[in-house]
């Protein structure tokens, strides 16, 4: 494992040398338990990336132009007293053309330059094992030396030849001391130190390395020595030959680029003859087909050979096939060609499915696997992609944009026990939610606890389990250890039949009737001006699509369409027919009709109301009921937005029936649609899903002002507690 840390200097005593994970270890997927069989694909198929690579900047590799060193550096340098040489770590930044600048006194000895250049290098070693070479004549610069004001050596006589780049070295060493790494999960210290001399090779090193970890008993030629380079762009394992000399490949490292020393590992593994595995996942195809059908598609359009390729699993609800392939370049064919690939006039997707070898997982282990959608909340989505992507082991990280979420839940369905977080707002956490309810009889977890960051507009399933209105910038750390630290809760989840029906007398419009269809409801289902007005919101939406990336441009949105609608009215307790649990309902005179499964209603506010009385019992989100409230028209809406006013209370019950005798707008968790006239029933939608609840002592004080913090207070429905 690799890690980066800063620390006080008084502190770097006191830290381990062996990262531990800190927090973060029983979360992560820990890279031994990961196989993925790749050769010509490329780290963005590898990891799903499909966003702009440019922030992804090598940190350590610093270009600098030497006319605006000279331009910039110098004159400040006559005015200070100090001046600047150019120092490379290695033949491989002399060939690059990659220095660092090192900023030293008049008179410096070289003991205390080479300090400085391991300070700019990151290098933690002691200067007296390098020396610096000045670059072209390659004088070595002794300890004695002291560099005069030109970046040469008051000893070296004439100052016009006197020249400002330098070669940072390591001393040749007769013996230097390595650390070799077990390359399998283990207890105790993950890696052994060992002396490496002149004649020491790397099969004497491997057995030394065996024997001190207790595997002596174990044949040497089942082991090998790895050497691995982790850049900031790429890793590079290699195998040693067992005959190679350790001292001469850590000096020739060295000459390289020292940093690349200091960025190497050797690791230990296992020799194993492994079959050719390759995983792919192919979506896009038609949903609901039987198995024949789908193995037709996938033969008629990618012409795979079936000696070569099988289908190992069919989600018919999401259209999609995964595929095991025994050849790299028959994996590498179907790739390409399904991105180009359409089928009914949709573009097929592809991705590479690494395989999660559940069984080495520790039993104290529950991974956490983590959705983004980049498209939400402006551009903090793809930051938060980003982060977690360098935070946590990037196959756990998977953006939604790029195979949604039954690509992350595919990689994971052997994996015992797993955790959900879900970066997106309220219909990204339903799409999650859905694509799992849809999946859960393939996974071998079937009930993962779900958090969220929230990114959207109204964000409010986020408010009613803690995370807040809205993602402000957190560090996503502090992130994770609030999710390790959540409490599990579960919610109720809801079906909603909407068959469309000719309710009128005469019924000569029967042939144009739209097919039933079903959906999920986690939030609320809302008719009439509630829907009506999330309906005007998405259509401006949809036109420009780009003027709406912050929550409060969308506020703002939301206002003036609602504005625009304070003056029309509609009679809806006339247009529906409303059973609770089979008894006839009586509707009061309303324009909105809304179902509540959580308190949190229109970014934050409280429909039902705190107000006790002895019709209805205190609602809950995992007590099986739903709250059913009425409005009377914007500006109702407007003071139950403001915490003046509640909603009006119907009823509460676990089984709905409404029957509507005119075309009506209606909106499920926000989304928004003209239903037509006919029946729609809502029912409880199978087991209880599970959600991960913010702990009380972790939340952040804040001003939020009453309407924001209503739903998170004890007598909501937060969980039932």
């Amino acid at each position: 494992m690799f890690a980066s840390l800063q620390s006080h200097a008084a502190c770097f005593l006191s830290v381990r040398t062996e990262c531990t994970l800190g927090r973060l270890r029983c979360m992560l997927l820990h890279p031994t338990c990961i196989r993925l069989n790749t050769r010509n694909f490329s780290k963005m198929h590898c990891y799903r990336i499909t966003e702009s690579c440019s922030h992804e900047l090598d940190f350590l590799d610093v270009d600098v132009d030497p006319s605006a060193a000279s331009k910039d550096g110098h004159p400040a340098a006559a005015e200070s007293g100090k001046q600047f040489l150019k120092v490379f770590d290695g033949d491989d930044a002399v060939k690059r053309g990659c220095f660092r600048l090192v900023s030293i006194l008049r008179a410096t000895k070289n003991e205390e330059v080479v300090e400085a250049a391991l300070r700019m290098f990151f290098l933690p070693d002691e200067p007296h094992d390098f020396e610096l070479h000045e670059i072209g004549g390659m004088q070595r610069l002794h300890s004695d030396d002291i560099l005069n004001r030109n970046g040469g050596p008051d000893n070296r006589g004439s100052l016009k030849d006197a020249g400002d780049s330098w070669l940072l070295r390591a001393k040749a060493r007769d013996a230097e001391v390595i650390q070799v790494h077990a390359g399998w999960p283990r207890s105790g210290p993950a890696s052994v130190s060992v002396s490496v001399s002149q004649s020491s090779t790397a099969a004497s090193v491997l057995n030394e390395v065996l024997s001190q970890l207790h595997r002596q008993g174990d044949e040497s030629s089942k082991f090998s020595l790895m050497e691995v380079n982790m850049s900031s762009k790429q890793v590079q394992r290699s195998s040693l030959s067992p005959q190679e000399n350790m001292l001469e490949k850590l000096q020739e490292i060295k000459k390289v680029s020292l940093r690349q020393m200091n960025q190497t590992r050797f690791y230990v593994v296992e020799n194993v003859n492994r079959t050719v595995k390759v995983g792919l996942l192919i979506g896009g195809l038609p949903p609901l087909l039987a198995k024949e059908e789908y193995v037709q598609l996938i033969q008629e359009h990618l012409t795979i050979k079936s000696h070569l390729v099988s289908i190992s699993h069919i989600y018919a609800s999401q259209g999609a096939v995964a595929l095991q392939v025994s050849c790299f370049s028959e994996a590498e064919r179907i790739f390409m060609l399904a991105k180009d690939t359409a089928v009914d006039n949709k573009l097929l997707s592809s991705l590479v499915i690494p395989e999660i070898l559940h069984t080495q997982l520790s039993q104290d282990v529950c991974p956490l696997l983590v959705f983004v959608n980049p498209k939400s909340g402006g551009l903090k989505g793809r930051e938060l992609l980003y982060n977690f992507r360098k935070i946590l082991n990037p196959h756990q990280v998977f953006d939604m944009s790029n195979g949604g979420p039954l690509a992350g839940l595919h990689t994971f369905r052997d994996v015992p026990r797993f955790r959900v977080l879900v970066c997106g707002g309220d219909g990204t956490v339903g799409w999650v939610l859905g694509v799992l309810e849809a999946v859960r009889h393939k996974l071998v977890c079937r009930e993962p606890p779900i958090g969220i960051v929230p990114l959207g507009t109204g964000n409010d399933l986020a408010r009613v389990f803690r995370w807040g209105p809205g993602y402000s910038g957190e560090d996503p750390h502090h992130i994770l250890v609030s999710v390790d630290e959540a409490d599990e809760v579960l919610m109720d989840r809801w079906t909603i039949l909407l068959d469309a029906q000719d309710v009128s007398e005469d019924g000569k419009d029967n042939e144009f009737l739209e097919p039933p269809k079903i959906v999920q409801m986690n939030n609320y289902f809302g008719l009439g001006i509630d829907a009506e007005l999330s309906l005007d919101f998405h259509q401006a939406r949809e036109d420009d699509p780009d003027k709406f990336t912050s929550r409060f441009h969308n506020k703002g949105v939301y206002v003036k369409v609602g504005l625009q609608k304070i003056s029309s009215s509609r009679s809806l307790h006339k247009e529906l027919r409303l059973q609770v649990d089979n008894q006839e309902v009586h509707l009061p005179n309303i324009e909105g009709l809304i179902f509540l499964n959580i308190p949190s209603w229109g970014s934050g506010a409280d429909l039902w109301g705190s107000e006790v009385d002895g019709r209805h019992g205190k609602p809950r989100i995992d007590d099986g009921l739903l709250e059913i409230v009425g409005v009377t028209g914007v500006v109702h809406m407007g003071q139950v937005q403001s915490g003046l006013r509640s909603g009006i209370r119907i009823a509460q019950g676990n089984y709905v029936r409404l029957t509507v005798s005119k075309p009506l707008p209606v909106q499920v968790d926000g989304e928004p649609w003209i239903q037509p006239p006919g029946h729609i029933i809502i029912s409880a939608a199978g087991p209880k899903v599970r959600m991960l609840r913010k702990s009380k002592q972790k939340q952040k004080k804040s001003s939020a002002g009453v309407k924001e913090g209503r739903p998170e207070s004890p007598s909501s429905r937060d969980g039932g507690h």
